[in-house]
């Protein structure tokens, strides 16, 4: 029996294991542990592949989406609306800065949340939005910066799913997701489409200010050292770790390629299956199958699950509690609306392995077993 995990990451580095290895030595022969040469290398190599005028590196996608918001000088209470249906980090931050969570829901096919619900739940006391790029394809943004402008509002980008992807206007312009809304973020989290070895995360803005700021914040508030104008953290982006990530980033597009193939294979294989529903592709954002996730229907979820387990083959459920139900959001976040969709697919989806080393052989076996499970 084929034993299937979601990511790969030690066949990954064989593949790139020389470059790996020289890059870790040479941090380690020079001691520069800490902000040394390679972070801003790395930098400088990630903006320019973005883009984007300022590419901060930081601990961790967290700490990115925390910082984002720390600079915007928002005041307690101020209300940030984001996705129900996410990972915790997105809405987290948003509480723990004193700031009030509004959730709303999300679209069925792109697991995103829509313009017209973020528009739904603007107030008075809305200050910035957080649209999530869930599974590696984009949200609305050409229409969510429109409602931003309309009403005057932050958006702060949570890329962490979708670095690399881009946006398509409808002038047929191309961006980089992440570098659409004032401020975006991302995660280099191992099983991300672009990890490290360890944790890490980085901060785009094309705003000369807002760079200066975050930059500050990411150093206890200083511009000069000992010098604290903010009240800042301590969240920097280990040496090691950028050395690591400017080998991996100049795979990023073939990784994102080889994950795309895989992805196609999948969906034309299970395209005729009744119970369950692939992956749509919007019209306007490139997809990189961070994840590749798929809606089980008719309460067959868990039983996949559980028969890809018994066949060596390892699938996930993001996310089996939507933001709105998290004992942790009970007193401090306003949900906006019925969040049907999300309770829906926190019953539906089930993410199948999705990373670069999978194989034909792997993927046929995967496909097989999904096929065998259905034809029962």
């Amino acid at each position: 029996m084929m034993k299937i995990e979601m990511v790969d990451l030690k066949t990954q580095y064989k593949h790139i294991q020389s470059e790996i290895d020289s890059a870790i030595r040479n941090v380690i022969e020079n001691t520069a542990f800490i902000n040394g040469p390679q972070v801003k290398t790395f930098s400088d190599n990630l903006a320019k592949y973005m883009g984007v005028k300022h590419a901060i590196t930081c601990g961790n996608g967290t700490d990115a989406l925390q910082i984002a918001l720390m600079s915007l000088d928002l005041k307690p209470n101020d209300e940030v609306i984001v996705p129900a249906f996410t990972f915790i980090a997105s809405a987290e931050v948003i509480g723990l800065l004193g700031f009030r969570p509004v959730m709303v829901d999300v679209d069925y096919n792109s697991y995103n949340a829509t313009a017209k619900n973020i528009e739904k739940a603007i107030t008075v006391n809305t200050k910035a939005i957080i649209p999530v790029h869930l599974f590696g394809q984009g949200a609305q943004m050409e229409a969510i910066m429109d409602i931003a402008n309309k009403y005057d509002l932050y958006v702060v980008e949570d890329n962490a799913q979708a670095l690399g992807a881009d946006y398509i206007f409808d002038s047929g312009k191309r961006q980089k997701l992440g570098t659409i809304g004032q401020i975006g973020c991302t995660s280099f989290f191992p099983s991300k489409n672009l990890g490290c070895y360890g944790d890490g995360g980085a901060i785009f803005t094309n705003d000369d200010t807002l760079a200066q700021k975050i930059r500050m914040i990411c150093n206890h508030g200083m511009k000069e050292r000992y010098h604290h104008e903010l009240l800042g953290v301590n969240s920097r982006l280990d040496t090691i770790q950028a050395a690591i990530l400017d080998v991996k980033l100049k795979y990023l597009d073939e990784y994102s390629k080889l994950r795309y193939e895989a992805a196609q294979r999948y969906s034309y294989a299970f395209k005729d299956i009744e119970d369950i529903i692939t992956p749509k592709e919007s019209t306007f954002s490139t997809h990189v199958y961070h994840q590749y996730t798929l809606k089980v229907l008719n309460k067959k979820r868990d039983l996949l699950k559980d028969y890809l387990q018994e066949n060596g083959i390892a699938s996930m459920i993001y996310y089996p509690i939507p933001l709105h139900k998290q004992e942790a959001f009970i007193q401090i976040a306003h949900q906006n609306g019925q969040m049907n969709v999300s309770d829906q697919l926190s019953q539906e989806v089930l993410s199948l392995p999705m990373h670069t080393e999978l194989d034909l052989g792997k993927i046929a076996y995967i496909i097989s077993k999904v096929l065998s499970f259905f034809n029962k």
